[in-house]
Order: structure tokens, then C-alpha cells, then sequence
């Protein structure tokens, strides 16, 4: 069985979490394989490294001192090498990359790709596996996009069968240039590992034990999620439940490997794990998750007889995508329809857009709803479900909170709504009390019983 185990800035923070990482790999003798990010924050208030080599990186382009700035940062891996009592020559390799550094000799992405490039080398002698760096096996083409089938190639090729500490992050061109993946990228770093070793199992270990049902900052104590699909996560992550980099679930969901999320602080627990499997079993809950976003604008068209005229949706959108902006949804009636887009998309151009649409479309009137935020209610266990719509929008009125906007997948894995900005959390709330007994949110055996008890009694008297 082979294990991808990724662990995040977080895991790496200090001596004590490398301690933490090793017990771990040790558990298991499938985890053989690691992907680390660059050191992390220790406590609250503390800055990631990679933040600091950004930081170093502007400073030396402004032609700005850094030497205290990268003091600090050679001081974290000196105190994690002293306390574990490391050979590595972290003093003398920092202090040939700080002259480099200083000079301007090294790209931003070169210097920024250091930090996770000094986290694995350090974790590698503390692990007691082989160093392998990044830059040899995760290919871009010139253009700077990922090049999937020569890292294929290159990990197959180079990759030491029995394990490797690599770097998460960076990779490079045929021509050494280094390169940069997304914020995250660590994420997906592990995801392409994954599917090139074509791995059992992608485990992404990190500061929490996998997805909530809701954001605890919200709802008090809300439910660990233990399963959850693939479809299912992309709307939790999108709608902003971020717990992993969306970009590292694809490569994995394209080789059928599950994702494990785990907490490095409490091994113990379960975690979240993230697969393509659809089915229930019956004491699954209804729904998996509730999240949302603030700061969304919907612009309503209003148009007698519209349902008759052919094209004023698509003139409408061709407005939006001239100002490249992104639609979000597109709820309509018979007579009228809205478009959705996220606020800081258009707060330069919101003016100009209805505008335009005044004149290409000449609708009988618009009107421009602001502070509005958006509300996902997650689960596969929704699909064909009577009575989910109707709970939902029972436990929002029955709280006085007015739906702006009502809009559902095709899919029907979510329902959206629309509500003012001020009734953001409270509604959060709302739903998951709707689908919660107080300990656990509702199990599809509690609606049927739910159902069955507010279905009229009939009397069969013949």
C-alpha cells in the first residue's frame, strides 16, 4: 500500500511539530512518501516563511536592506536543526543562498521556493529518507503551466521506490527556470505525487481534523464531517470552507485516489476523507455541510413578455463577460431574471454594466441589489429527497429572515439562497438547527420518521 502524506506550513511550524510528523510517519510504514511546505506560523500573531521570502523579495527589488528580515528566517531553521540535533549544513547553505539573495543573483520564485526547499531537507535527515527535490520531477512548460505528463515521467523515473522527503510548491522548466504553483500549492503538489505513483491513499495533514459541517466561528461545536464526495467538497470549498486547495483535488479525483484530511496535532482523530463514492448507508446525516459567502451583487432585468424574446439572457451576459466579470447564478421568473456576481468583481464597473444594459437590451426596468451573501446547504443524501427545500425555507421564516434569492444545482447536491448581509450568520445558524437534534445533524431515517408523523392519518373504515 503506498500513502501520500502531505503535511502543511502549519505541521512544520517548529522542532516540536517535526517530532509530531515523525511519530506519525512511523505509525504507519505505507507512509513513506512526503510532501512538505515551507515553516509555517508557531502562534498566533507569527508570520509564515513564505510570506517573509516574499517580503525579502520586495526588498531587495526596492533596493532595501533585508538582512534582518532574512536573520529571522534563518534563525527558525537553525532552531529546529539545533534542537533535533540535525547534520544537515542548514548555516552555511542559508548563508550562501542569503548572498545570492541580496544580490539579486535569484528570481522571486527561486527565492520564495527556498523555504519549502530547506523545510524538506531538514525533514528528510529527521525522517531518514532521501531528499527529493522538486525541481527534478514536477515539470512546467515554458508558458508556466504544469507539463502532467513529463512529471509523470520524470517522478517514475527519478523517485526512489522506498520513499522521499519533496519539497511542495515549485517545480521548474527543461531549462532549470523555477517555478511557482498557486498559494496552496503544496496541496497540489501532493495531489500530482499521488496520481503519478498511482497512491491508495492522499493524506493532507494539517491544524484541523478534517471538514466541519459548519464554521465553528458561527455554530458551536458543529459536526465533524467523516465522509464527504468529491462534487460535494468543491461546492464547500468554493462557497468558503477552506480546509484544501481545490486545485489538489483534481488530479486525484481524475485517478479515482481518495484524499484523507487529517490533524497533525491530534493523529487520533478520523479525519475527513474525500472520495468519489456516492452511495449512503442509513445513519448518514441529510445534509454535510452549510457555508456561505458575504459581498455578492445581483442585478434584476425586468421585462414584459420576456419569456417570448429570444436572446435577452445571452445579450445580457456578453454585457458581463465584456467587463470580465464572472457570472455566479442566474435565477429567473417568467417576466424577469438576475444575474449574480461576486462585489469586488464589479465595484469599479457596476454603473457602466447596467448602463449598457439599458441601452443593448432595454429592459422595463433594473434594479441593483448590494449587500448580499449566499448560503450553500451541501449533501448528496439531499438528492429526490421530498421536504428538504420546504424545511430549509420553513426554519429561515420562521426566523424572520427574508430569501433574496433562491437557486439549486442540477446536480442537486446544494441549495443556494440569497440573504442580506445582516442576516448572514443568523441563517447560518437557522439551517443547521433545521437539520440538527441538538447533538447530530438529522439521519435520513429521522426525515422519513419526520415525514411519515406530519402525513395526514387516514382511516380506513370500510
Amino acid at each position: 500500500m503506498i500513502k501520500i502524506a502531505k503535511f502543511g506550513g502549519s505541521s512544520v511550524a517548529d522542532a516540536e511539530h517535526f517530532k509530531k510528523i515523525r511519530a506519525i510517519v512511523e505509525a504507519d510504514p505505507a507512509r513513506r512518501f512526503i510532501v512538505v511546505s515551507a515553516c509555517g506560523r508557531r502562534f498566533s500573531g507569527d508570520a509564515k516563511v513564505t510570506d517573509l521570502l516574499y517580503l525579502v523579495a520586495a526588498h531587495v527589488r526596492y533596493h532595501v536592506s533585508c538582512d534582518d528580515l532574512l536573520a529571522d528566517i534563518g534563525a527558525r531553521y537553525f532552531a529546529i536543526a539545533d534542537e533535533l540535533g540535525l547534520a544537515y549544513p542548514i548555516r552555511d547553505e542559508f548563508a550562501a543562498f542569503a548572498e545570492k539573495a541580496k544580490a539579486g543573483a535569484l528570481s522571486t520564485e527561486e527565492l520564495v521556493s527556498r523555504g519549502e526547499y530547506f523545510t524538506a531537507q531538514l525533514m528528510a535527515e529527521y525522517l531518514g529518507l532521501p531528499f527529493l527535490d522538486a525541481a527534478d520531477v514536477v515539470a512546467f512548460h515554458h508558458d508556466g503551466t504544469l507539463a502532467m505528463g513529463r512529471t509523470h515521467e520524470l517522478i517514475q523515473e527519478r523517485g526512489i521506490p522506498g520513499g522521499f522527503v519533496m519539497p511542495g510548491f515549485y517545480g521548474a522548466t527543461r531549462e532549470g527556470r523555477i517555478l511557482l504553483l498557486d498559494r496552496g500549492g503544496g496541496d497540489i503538489s501532493g495531489a500530482i505525487l499521488a496520481q503519478a505513483l498511482d497512491a491508495d491513499l492522499y493524506e493532507n495533514w494539517t491544524d484541523v481534523s478534517g471538514f466541519l459541517s459548519a464554521d465553528p466561528r458561527i455554530v458551536e461545536n458543529p459536526q465533524p464531517i467523516s465522509r464527504i464526495t468529491y462534487s460535494e467538497m468543491r461546492e464547500l470549498s468554493y462557497m468558503g470552507a477552506s480546509v484544501l486547495h481545490e486545485e489538489a483535488v483534481f488530479p486525484v479525483m481524475e485517478a479515482g485516489i481518495p484524499i484523507a484530511v487529517r490533524n497533525t496535532n491530534r493523529p487520533q482523530d478520523p479525519g475527513t476523507i474525500i472520495s468519489d463514492r456516492e452511495d449512503y448507508v442509513e445513519d448518514e446525516p441529510i445534509i454535510t455541510g452549510v457555508t456561505g459567502k458575504k459581498n455578492f451583487v445581483a442585478v434584476h432585468v425586468l421585462k414584459d413578455h420576456m419569456s417570448n424574446e429570444v436572446g435577452i439572457i445571452r445579450r445580457t451576459l456578453t454585457i458581463f463577460e465584456r467587463y470580465h466579470v464572472s457570472v455566479e447564478h442566474i435565477p429567473s421568473g417568467i417576466d424577469s431574471f438576475a444575474v449574480v456576481v461576486q462585489g469586488d468583481d464589479v465595484k469599479d464597473c457596476i454603473w457602466s454594466i447596467v448602463a449598457d444594459i439599458k441601452t443593448e437590451v432595454a429592459p422595463d426596468a433594473i434594479k441593483v441589489v448590494d449587500d448580499l451573501s449566499l448560503i450553500s446547504t451541501v449533501g448528496r443524501n439531499m438528492i429526490g429527497r421530498p421536504g428538504i427545500s420546504g424545511q430549509l425555507f420553513a426554519a429561515l421564516g420562521n426566523e424572520g429572515i427574508s430569501i433574496r434569492m433562491i437557486a439549486q444545482g442540477s446536480d442537486e447536491i446544494n441549495i443556494i439562497v440569497g440573504v442580506h448581509k445582516d442576516d448572514f450568520e443568523h441563517a447560518i445558524r437557522a439551517i443547521y438547527r433545521a437539520f440538527s437534534d441538538g447533538d447530530h445533524l438529522l439521519e435520513l431515517k429521522d426525515l422519513k420518521k419526520t415525514a411519515d408523523e406530519s402525513r395526514p392519518h387516514v382511516v380506513d373504515d370500510k
